[in-house]
C-alpha cells in the first residue's frame, strides 16, 4: 500500500482530538501500510513511537532503516529523521555498529524521570489553580469517567496511556504553558510502555483510578498547594511502584 496524504475530513477529525487533548480514533489500530501525513519524517516519528510505548517494537530491538522504509514504501530519509527525533525523545539509542535500537530504561532512570515528572508538574497545577473554571473540572471528570471504564478493560490496554496523560494534561492546561506541556508528554510517553505492563501484570488498576479520583479532589478544593502536594504524592509513588515492579520483571525473566 502507497504512502498517501490523508483525507481532509480525516485530518481535521485529528486535529479535533489533539486540540481536546483526548486519544484520537482517527489512526486508530494501523500498524503499516500508507502513512496519512503530510510529512512523511512525522508520519514514521508517530508509527513508530505508538509501537514503541504498545509494546509492539521491545526494548533493545534493533529498528533497520530498510526494513521501515520497505514497510512503509518511503525512501530512507525521512526514516533516518525520524529515528534522529526518536532519539531526542529518549525512546531509542544510536549504538556503534548496531544502529537504532528500543531504548531499556533502568530502574534508576525510571525513577528519575518521576522525580522530574513530580517537580514541573506540580509547578504547572500550581499555576494552573487559580485559572480554573467550572468547565474545566468538568472536562477533567469526563475524561476521568472514559478512563476508569477503559480500565475496566484489557482490550482497551493501549489507550490507558492516553487516557492517563489526557486527565493529567487537562489539569496543567489553565496554566498555558505549551512548551513545558510538550516536554511533559515526552517524559509520560518513555514510561508509558511500562506503566501499562504494571497494570496488566498487577492488576493494581483500582489505584489508579483511586488515586486519580483524590487527585481531582484536591484540585476542587483550588488550594495549590493542598493540590501539588496530592500530585506530588501521586506521581512520586507511582515511580517507586515502577521502579519496583520493573527490577522484579527484569529479575524474574533474565
Amino acid at each position: 500500500m502507497k504512502v498517501r496524504q490523508a483525507s481532509k475530513q480525516s485530518t481535521s477529525a485529528r486535529h479535533a482530538a489533539k486540540s481536546s487533548g483526548e486519544p484520537s480514533h482517527a489512526t486508530g489500530g494501523a500498524k503499516g501500510g500508507a502513512i496519512p501525513r503530510q510529512s512523511l519524517a512525522a508520519a514514521v516519528v508517530e508509527r513508530l513511537r505508538e509501537k514503541i510505548i504498545d509494546g509492539e517494537l521491545r526494548e533493545g530491538e534493533q529498528l533497520r532503516q530498510d526494513a521501515i522504509a520497505e514497510e512503509f514504501q518511503i525512501s530512507r530519509i525521512p526514516v533516518r529523521e525520524a529515528l534522529s527525533h526518536l532519539a531526542a525523545e529518549g525512546l531509542i539509542t544510536i549504538v556503534a555498529n548496531r544502529g537504532a535500537v528500543v531504548s531499556a530504561l533502568s530502574p534508576e532512570e525510571i525513577s528519575q524521570i518521576f522525580e522530574t515528572r513530580a517537580v514541573l508538574e506540580c509547578y504547572m497545577l500550581r499555576l494552573a489553580i487559580p485559572n480554573f473554571t467550572e468547565d474545566d473540572f468538568h472536562r477533567a471528570e469526563e475524561i476521568l469517567r472514559d478512563y476508569e471504564r477503559s480500565l475496566d478493560n484489557d482490550a482497551e490496554i493501549k489507550r490507558w496511556g492516553e487516557w492517563n496523560w489526557s486527565f493529567h494534561s487537562a489539569l496543567y492546561a489553565p496554566a498555558n504553558r505549551p512548551v513545558m506541556m510538550s516536554f511533559l508528554k515526552t517524559l509520560n510517553n518513555n514510561c508509558d510502555r511500562y506503566t501499562r505492563l504494571h497494570l496488566l501484570v498487577t492488576r493494581d488498576l483500582h489505584l489508579a483510578g483511586q488515586a486519580h479520583r483524590e487527585l481531582l479532589k484536591a484540585c476542587r478544593t483550588k488550594d495549590p498547594e493542598k493540590a501539588s502536594a496530592a500530585l506530588w504524592s501521586h506521581i512520586n509513588d507511582a515511580g517507586e511502584y515502577l521502579k519496583e515492579f520493573i527490577t522484579r520483571h527484569r529479575e524474574q525473566h533474565s
